[in-house]
């Protein structure tokens, strides 16, 4: 009988991919772990003595020696940010093993978790660009074969105006919102597996009632039922990851607003907005951090933070304010008539 710690690597991340899924992840996500786990991996097994191929590795191999190396060789081709995420996933795959006695211990704290720094806002740009953006959609502006105003309103609208994710998009069933009208309510499944229920304010539920209505007038009532996907595409099928980023990058295009999005975050950017203002309409960390469903206030501080330097750039910016700079110096150096 073999001792578990001479199991191969790949066939543990196998292992440890299939409990992880049963917290039902986003495609995307497990995609992220398999990449991160498996691109490290094959790092630590070249530079191991001697080199291994991968399907050979031992866990056994795994000593914190070789993983810094590997996490060293790792951080020279990747960014910051995906470095700390590969730290976490081999962090989260050495607590399973422990978990399941394949090793004794979890050597990642030993490797040493690189310091990344926050991601920064990046709502979109331009004081009106929002209503822009929803005045636009509304329209059905632009050429469309076959144009679906009130689904792409009420896809903008959940992003801008509840802070929703693409995977939270997705997964939203049309029995997702519930409660009585006036008092109604979104339930959302978020990110990590944490759950969060978020009001819906009068003018929202009106917007995803028009799409609704719409969704029936064009495919019967028989396709709203509770357990339904609450997006689905013009053929009435549940909408996909894909088919929702191509429907938000063609509202901006047809709204005009191509060059306000800032890159790398097209779909984010409706969320960072949200978050955004609510920083600027005064709203708190912690309900920044319960209305988006962070893990922690740091995440949520940012926005406050960006916030406060936008905050002091307008003042500074202000015409009365550079004035000072011309008659300020002298009237201090005179003394001036009157302190109070």
């Amino acid at each position: 009988m073999h001792d578990k710690s001479d199991k191969v690597v790949v066939a543990l991340i196998e292992d440890f991919l299939t409990a992880r899924a049963t917290r039902k992840p986003s495609p995307h996500t497990q995609a992220a772990y398999r990449r991160d786990l498996h691109t490290v991996a094959a790092l630590a097994a070249e530079l191991a003595t001697p080199p291994l191929p991968l399907a050979d590795l031992p866990i056994s191999a795994l000593s914190p020696r070789l993983l810094r190396a590997a996490f060293a060789r790792f951080a020279g081709t990747r960014a910051a940010a995906s470095v700390g995420r590969a730290w976490s996933t081999w962090n989260g795959f050495f607590s399973f093993l422990v978990a399941e006695q394949v090793v004794a211990g979890n050597p990642m704290p030993a490797v040493g978790r690189p310091r990344t720094p926050l991601p920064q806002p990046k709502p979109l740009r331009g004081e009106d660009t929002p209503e822009q953006l929803l005045a636009s959609a509304a329209r059905g502006a632009g050429r469309q074969r076959d144009p679906w105003p009130e689904r792409d309103v009420a896809v903008l609208a959940l992003a801008l105006c509840a802070g929703l994710r693409l995977s939270e998009l997705l997964a939203l069933r049309v029995g997702s919102l519930g409660g009585r009208p006036g008092e109604r309510r979104l339930a959302v499944s978020g990110k990590g597996g944490r759950p969060r229920v978020l009001p819906v304010e009068p003018d929202l539920d009106a917007v995803l009632g028009d799409y609704l209505d719409s969704r029936v007038r064009r495919f019967g009532s028989r396709t709203v039922r509770a357990d339904a996907s609450l997006f689905v595409d013009r053929q009435g099928e549940p909408l996909r990851r894909g088919g929702l980023q191509y429907l938000v990058e063609s509202c901006y295009r047809r709204a005009g607003i191509g060059d306000r999005v800032p890159r790398g975050a097209r779909l984010h950017a409706l969320r960072h907005t949200f978050a955004t203002r609510l920083a600027e309409d005064g709203a708190g960390a912690a309900e920044i951090m319960r209305l988006l469903g962070h893990a922690s206030l740091a995440s949520s501080q940012t926005y406050i933070e960006v916030t406060a330097v936008q905050q002091r750039e307008a003042v500074r910016a202000n015409r009365t304010n550079r004035a000072l700079v011309r008659v300020g110096a002298g009237s201090v150096r005179s003394g001036g008539e009157d302190r109070g």
